[in-house]
């Protein structure tokens, strides 16, 4: 059922909200014309939308962000402060309903990055931003369904499925729910069916159930496998209800381990997540996205479930300053519990940048390197209560602290070349601070238009400081800057890295598309550089450079490898072995050398070209 709705900035008070004046908005969405509220209400109004088979009317709402109340005919029936978790509201008995919502601002540290400056205000409207709708349903039934697969990490033939069905009923009840577990689509065999008793007089019950999965199919990353998915369906009398989830065990030590099997991870992170972006992903030959600090769109987790994306699920927690550690861990428990469903949910961060940046406009220089390391040590983070909501996590594997090096992160964000220093110094930066395995952003930023004025998460200082010139100019900078700290870290061997970020906000940004989706130059720049075998100079720099054949799959390969050096040729053939790094030959470059590398296994041709600078 399609509703219409009224919409008006409030007063964020204790009463159910009575503006002057209503205006028609768009629910789901973010009416711009009320960015910059504390608080905005939405109104709908209908008649009783159940016919004689129905007993049960509920209201359906998803992305309520942030703090959020509900009023039904003048009542309250409800309130709700985790956005991401969806909220399902069973309305009262009458023959015509008045919904009023209002969602409010962040009353706490967690509004993520919506209450920060890293996104346009019209991004931030307090609002229903991705779902709302009614349902009917008969009397039983089974108002919610939530399943948690579990792998054995030991036998990953050894499955099962944790059901959650909350059950409405309105007279006492004493049956059996029906479920079944089947693969998804045009599958033969590795169907199930249990029952599951359901005795109450209660209005409201939940059913815990574990089912058994005979032979699973798994789930894989696109670069390694089937991305295989189960439906399972509760039935109850007359009332169905259904999920889609997948089988699959994911960990983390020294990298990325996807039912047992090592994952070298090349991701992006998605500052204002779409369908669309996930596909995008694909096309760059990432394997995972990033959300940062904020929550997925259902849509969006779908996505990378049926792409093959792994999905790191921020908690909405960025920026410096303290939090509330048991209001941390009740919400990453609830994100666990959202979010397991989906096979593609692969790790979840706590934290996102919890100091101020402590190195920007700082060059190479020695008196540079000292003041970097002083203001590192200055910098410092306390990440106790961070690591205490990170245990709160069962699903997956998390990273309390994602931050620059210094203050010891668990996940580090590297902008050389940008923010401070140059391309050149990672490798200094990486070993005074400790830097370890998980890199979570990387990148620098670029125009998407010839005059971008004031763009959210663009530093334009940053940007004059290294680019002296118009459009072209600055994302021809900003593709340098990905391709050197890409390709150095994957000769470092670095087995989770992320680029920050796949599509600006504004008119500017670190994207590597506009913010319409149109590709900057670092987009072909870094599909190139994440491309599972690639051959690469060791530096494009003057000087004795070695060909090196990066190899991150799990099988051997066998490559023909050819370069050229201002026009002189050479070829040779080589065996690779499972996520090898192979030195092919060593050239002597100048400044002004044009240089092109390529290989191919016979079926897949990578090639990289590089122009030898100062």
């Amino acid at each position: 059922m399609s509703l219409e709705w009224r919409g008006a900035a409030v007063a964020p008070d204790d009463e159910m909200p009575s503006p002057e004046a209503w205006e028609p908005v768009s629910v789901p969405g973010r009416p711009e014309q009320f960015a910059g509220a504390e608080a905005v209400a939405y109104e709908t109004t209908f008649s009783d939308p159940r016919d004689e088979s129905d007993a049960h009317a509920l209201l359906v709402l998803n992305g309520t962000y942030a703090h959020t109340r509900v009023w039904c005919n003048g009542d309250l029936l409800t309130s709700h402060d985790a956005y991401f978790e969806p909220l399902r509201i069973r309305l009262p008995e009458s023959e015509e309903y008045r919904v009023v919502v209002e969602c409010r601002t962040p009353e706490d540290r967690f509004g993520g990055l919506h209450a920060t400056d890293q996104l346009p205000p019209e991004r931030c409207v307090p609002g229903i931003w991705w779902n709302a709708s009614i349902e009917t349903r008969p009397d039983p039934c089974v108002s919610e369904l939530s399943v948690q697969p579990q792998v054995s990490e030991e036998d990953v033939s050894d499955a099962t499925v944790e059901v959650s069905a909350t059950v409405l009923t309105e007279e006492p009840l004493d049956d059996r729910i029906t479920l079944s577990l089947r693969p998804e689509g045009d599958v033969r065999g590795g169907g199930m069916m249990d029952r599951a008793r359901v005795s109450t007089s209660d209005e409201r019950t939940t059913v815990a159930y574990t089912m058994d999965v005979r032979d699973p199919s798994l789930w894989w990353p696109h670069d390694r496998g089937a991305q295989s998915r189960y439906v399972l369906r509760a039935k109850l009398g007359d009332d169905e209800h259904s999920v889609t989830t997948g089988l699959r065990t994911v960990s983390y030590d020294d990298g990325l381990r996807v039912n047992g099997e090592a994952v070298p991870v090349r991701g992006v992170t998605l500052l204002d997540p779409t369908v669309e972006d996930v596909a995008r992903a694909v096309d760059a030959n990432a394997n995972l996205v990033r959300i940062r600090a904020q929550g997925t769109p259902p849509e969006v987790a779908r996505a990378c479930d049926d792409h093959g994306v792994l999905l790191w699920q921020d908690l909405p927690l960025s920026g410096p300053g303290s939090f509330d550690r048991e209001r941390g861990i009740a919400l990453a428990t609830r994100l666990d519990t959202t979010y397991a469903q989906h096979p593609s949910f692969a790790a979840v961060g706590v934290h996102d940048e919890p100091v101020s940046p402590y190195a920007d406009g700082l060059g190479s220089g020695f008196l540079d390197r000292l003041r970097v390391r002083w203001r590192a040590w200055r910098a410092g983070y306390d990440s106790t209560d961070a690591k205490s909501v990170a245990g709160s996590v069962d699903a997956v594997p998390t990273f309390p602290v994602v931050g620059p090096p210094g203050i010891g992160p668990d996940a580090a964000t590297l902008y050389p070349g940008w923010q401070y220093a140059d391309t050149a110094d990672l490798p200094w930066f990486c070993s005074t601070f400790g830097v370890g395995d998980v890199v979570a952003g990387f990148g620098a930023g670029a125009l998407g238009r010839p005059d971008p004025g004031d763009s959210p998460g663009f530093d334009r200082a940053c940007h004059d400081r290294h680019v002296d010139g118009g459009l072209d100019a600055s994302q021809a900078y900003q593709a340098s800057v990905v391709r050197e700290v890409a390709e150095s870290l994957r000769r470092r061997a670095t087995p989770l890295m992320i680029v920050d970020s796949l599509r600006d906000v504004g008119d500017a940004g670190m994207g590597l598309l506009t913010t319409d989706g149109t590709e900057k130059t670092a987009f072909s720049v870094l599909a190139d550089c994440y491309e599972p075998t690639q051959v690469i100079l060791s530096d494009p720099a003057p000087g004795e450079r070695d060909i090196v054949v990066i190899h991150d799959r799990p099988e051997k390969a066998n490559l023909t490898v050819e370069w050229d050096c201002n026009g002189d040729r050479e070829q040779a053939e080589h065996t690779v072995g499972p996520f090898a790094r192979v030195t092919v030959d060593t050239l002597t470059l100048s400044a002004g050398d044009d240089v092109t590398l390529a290989a191919t296994d016979g079926q897949t041709v990578v090639k990289n070209e590089y122009r030898i600078s100062e």
